[in-house]
């Protein structure tokens, strides 16, 4: 066959992983075909499960699958013979003046075949072409798999942060709203001044109007998810009706070696489908540089009288044999040529560019990951001290070792660390989801898949 033969471009990949304090490097396939059982929350799992089935880009990417498979039976189709069958009955007169005045019939049934054979190799290389289409439009599937998971944890997460966060801020605002009565009492009893009373007002308030916005951002992010389930807006309201905790990982995180991205990663596997399709496609036009080659043949029965048409003198026969040449088009196939040579260089920029940025993304995932635990351990420990110095500050104020300000403070303070710690708990779940998705978890290898030898 003319044109190059695809081979998988050799990329130099590094060893191991810049930061691997917090991951483990071995990772076995079905860690990451289903990473969101780390969380071991049956609700996460559930959403994963309807998403899976309903949403509908996952729909949009397995009708261009098929279109693809069907435009590889289109290419392997074109490779065979083809055969009509053709039947036909015509009469015919002329005129007195130019013939006579005659009439004439004439009836045919004829089986005709052609064949245009493939010694280039033009055919095949444009079934190979096919082949790696399609299994690039495979790999989009699972690429948008990939990405539906991640966005429906990632959605999950947002709902139980802003129903942590929501609950940490109502749980303020009885707090101080027992600090206000208890200043007002003080007050009335002659115990403290006006300004505590206001003070302590303004913080509750200002605590209580922190909650209409809680209370729109986590019904925003219930209706992103419903979306990503390809369901109505309210359909989650009884699932997630519920607070419950903000998802935390349960076991050791794995995330195997550089090379595995080769393996995982669907962009990756499509970049590099998207290469091989290309470079068969310059055998497809270099082909049109040779003869093209075509037998065809006819066999049937043909009579002028319908009573003879089906004895043994009426049959008939034609074989033929046909070859055509480009001998000049000013300079086309040359530049057809060219013009797949250079889709095949942005096709392998692509794939390289598509490797790095996989890289990248593992490198970033990971670093966040590491850094937000470190965050995470500092504000638990300031969570902590917190609520001490909350307690302390609240016991010598009712003693009277202490203004009213230092309440406030406090009050303040704890407030403000426990909301970062919920935001911290949540990157960091956030940032395992961000890690999967880096290492392309979410889809199962199929077993019965015909395209195993490209990876």
């Amino acid at each position: 066959m003319v044109g190059p033969d695809y081979r998988q471009p050799q990329t130099q990949l590094p060893v191991n992983w810049s930061t691997t304090e917090t991951a483990s490097p071995a990772a076995k396939m079905a860690d990451i075909s289903r990473w969101w059982t780390v969380f071991n929350d049956p609700v996460l799992t559930e959403l994963m499960e309807k998403a899976q089935a309903d949403n509908r880009d996952l729909y949009q990417a397995e009708a261009r699958l098929r279109e693809a498979r069907a435009r590889r039976q289109l290419a392997k189709a074109n490779l065979l013979p083809t055969s009509s069958l053709t039947a036909s009955a015509r009469q015919s007169g002329s005129s007195e003046a130019a013939g006579g005045g005659t009439t004439s019939e004439l009836y045919s049934n004829s089986l005709d075949a052609s064949w245009e054979i493939d010694i280039f190799g033009k055919k095949r290389r444009a079934i190979e072409a096919a082949e790696a289409t399609m299994q690039a439009a495979q790999e989009d599937l699972r690429d948008v798999l990939v990405s539906l998971c991640a966005e429906v944890a990632l959605n999950y997460v947002d709902v139980r942060s802003y129903q942590t966060r929501l609950k940490i801020t109502e749980d303020n605002l009885a707090a101080q709203s027992e600090t206000y009565d208890i200043t007002r009492w003080r007050y009335q009893a002659g115990l403290t001044m006006q300004l505590d009373v206001d003070q302590a007002k303004l913080t509750m308030e200002n605590t209580r109007a922190g909650i209409p916005s809680l209370r729109s951002t986590l019904e925003q992010a219930k209706h992103r998810l419903a979306l990503l389930l390809g369901q109505q807006p309210d359909a989650l309201k009884r699932l997630l009706a519920a607070s419950a905790r903000i998802p935390a990982a349960s076991a050791e995180i794995g995330v195997g070696i550089p090379a595995d991205l080769l393996r995982r990663r669907p962009d990756v596997r499509r970049a590099e489908r998207k290469l091989a399709s290309q470079t068969a496609q310059i055998g497809v036009a270099e082909a049109a540089r040779y003869p093209d080659f075509t037998l065809s043949g006819s066999i049937g029965l043909e009579s002028l009288a319908y009573a003879n048409l089906y004895t043994a003198g009426a049959k008939a026969f034609q074989v033929a044999a046909n070859a055509a040449w480009t001998l000049l088009d000013a300079g086309r196939i040359r530049s057809n040529i060219n013009i797949q040579n250079a889709l095949q260089e942005q096709a392998l920029g692509l794939y390289q560019s598509t490797l790095l940025t996989a890289l990248r993304d593992v490198e970033n995932a990971l670093t966040a990951y590491s850094e937000e635990r470190k965050r995470r351990d500092a504000l638990n420990a300031a969570v902590e001290a917190g609520i001490s110095a909350l307690a302390l500050a609240d016991a010598q104020y009712i003693s009277g070792l202490l203004d009213f300000q230092r309440v406030l403070d406090s009050q303040r303070s704890l407030l403000s660390a426990q909301t970062q710690l919920a935001t911290s708990e949540s990157e960091v779940a956030a940032d395992i989801v961000r890690l999967y998705k880096a290492l392309g978890g979410g889809w199962h290898a199929n077993n019965n898949s015909k395209q195993a030898d490209h990876e």
